[in-house]
């Protein structure tokens, strides 16, 4: 329960920021979250595989941009999402 309420708190603070990297994480987060529950049930969906993949590259290009710009927002944003840091090459 309380990745819903740190949720809830970053989409009250995006309302009007939509453009933002942080609100566009958040996003794909939530739709990832979304889709992970519905592969549980749906396992042979291939289609909603293919745009899970698409989205989790999407969220992993911008948390790399974001970590390279502002390395302080980007830990506070994998901390309050809850998601693990990304590795480095």
């Amino acid at each position: 329960m309380v990745k819903n309420a740190s949720i809830s708190i970053i989409s009250q603070e995006k309302e009007e920021n939509r453009g933002s990297v942080e609100f566009q994480i958040f996003s794909f987060t939530n739709r990832i979250r979304r889709l992970t529950s519905h592969l549980q049930l749906h396992k042979k969906d291939y289609l909603s595989q293919r745009g899970l993949r698409k989205i989790l590259g999407k969220r992993q290009r911008l948390l790399s941009y974001l970590s390279k710009k502002n390395r302080i927002g980007y830990k506070e944003l994998i901390n309050r999402l809850d998601i693990r840091e990304s590795k480095t090459r």
